[in-house]
């Protein structure tokens, strides 16, 4: 094994983020297990740096990027430090995070050489920005996937829309507005994964990724250690999911729910008992959560799911987000609530959906943003 230069001109095993080459590989590990590998905008330059290097070196033919740590490839972006940022007036830090972020996340989703990404374990909001736009994304038995901001008065980003917007039926609006999360098989069928591999096979898969002088190209090495998981859970709940989740409004989502539930229909039917949240738990879980955040998560969705490209996303979602970051306070008090003071009590504003407006996702879809995403 030899190590390259990262961006920070060091290849340490103490720096935040692992680049080095292994025959074949450029190997990209984030290295932060004790944040389980939570991301900042540090990271985020020496994974786009080293993506940058690789693109024309002939030595490298397939970028590899995993977690350091058995508990995730990464829970998503440093919310603790964008707290910081928006409660002290630093919103010129905030908008460079966001701006470099969806820049490294169309960078591996348009990169002219395989990326195979190892969504092991807790794979989530960022870490789907990582993993979710590889060319070749590998699942395991302990992939645990979401877009949770709803959940903190967000809206999921990081080309998270554009996934969302793809998935089987209805999938996406509920997946988006439950920030509810996916294990392995779950994942493959929303579209989110592409091969399923035991974790104790993963160093066994890197070795043959790195070494194999084999004609056939990375999907079909990955094949060989590809395995059937057990039926997705999601799966057997998407006949009340797609009825319930094409409704035009979010209230009128929470109404169809209720009419779901109310109406004795069988929620799963491989099951006599559904595997999952039923429809009376997802009312009751949507009519805690962020108003204003389900509303303009809704309309991010929707509008991705007729966009054309990832690029498109990310410029939809960088919008929404800095209308949050500059224009509401849901955005700092779920995080407070969450992740700060965790009382778990955040006050939205509003904190009822009988109180915000249907059309309330206009103001964010329009926003102009003080700097261009693209520059």
């Amino acid at each position: 094994m030899s190590t390259v230069e990262d961006a920070q001109g060091s290849a340490a095993a103490d720096a935040e983020v692992l680049v080095r080459t292994e025959g074949a590989l450029g190997w990209i590990t984030l290295n932060r297990p004790r944040a389980l590998n939570a991301l900042n905008v540090g990271m985020i330059r020496v994974v786009h740096a080293a993506l940058d290097a690789w693109r024309d070196d002939s030595d490298v033919e397939i970028v590899y990027i995993d977690g350091a740590g058995e508990r995730g490839l990464c829970a998503g972006g440093d919310v603790r430090e964008l707290h910081r940022q928006i409660t002290a007036g630093r919103s010129a830090d905030t908008v460079e995070f966001f701006r470099e972020e969806y820049a490294m996340n169309a960078a591996i989703a348009e990169y002219p050489k395989p990326i195979v990404a190892i969504a092991d374990g807790i794979t989530m909001g960022g870490g789907i920005g990582v993993a979710g736009h590889a060319a070749i994304r590998v699942v395991t038995e302990r992939s645990q996937l979401a877009m949770p901001e709803v959940r903190i008065g967000f809206t999921p980003d990081v080309g998270g829309t554009w996934l969302l917007g793809r998935a089987p039926g209805r999938l996406g609006e509920f997946l988006a507005l439950t920030a509810g999360t996916m294990n392995g098989s779950d994942a493959l069928y929303a579209g989110f994964a592409d091969f399923w591999v035991p974790s104790e096979r993963l160093d066994a898969l890197r070795d043959a990724l790195a070494h194999r002088a084999d004609p056939t190209g990375p999907s079909e090495i990955v094949m060989l250690f590809d395995e059937t998981p057990d039926p997705s859970p999601l799966s057997m709940q998407r006949a009340w999911i797609d009825e319930a989740f094409s409704a035009g409004t979010v209230p009128e989502i929470i109404a169809d729910l209720r009419a779901v539930a109310s109406s004795g229909a069988v929620e799963g039917e491989e099951t006599p008992q559904p595997l999952g949240p039923t429809a009376a738990d997802t009312a009751d879980l949507l009519e805690s959560l962020a108003p204003t955040a389900l509303v303009v998560t809704l309309d991010a969705v929707r509008e991705a799911r007729a966009m054309e490209s990832v690029r498109d996303a990310l410029a939809g979602e960088y919008r929404r987000v800095l209308w949050f970051v500059h224009h509401h306070p849901d955005l700092v008090e779920g995080i407070r609530a969450q992740l700060v003071d965790k009382d778990r009590d955040p006050h939205w504003d509003p904190q009822t959906l009988a109180d915000l407006a249907p059309d309330a996702g206009a103001d964010a879809r329009d926003y102009v943003p003080p700097i261009p995403l693209w520059s």
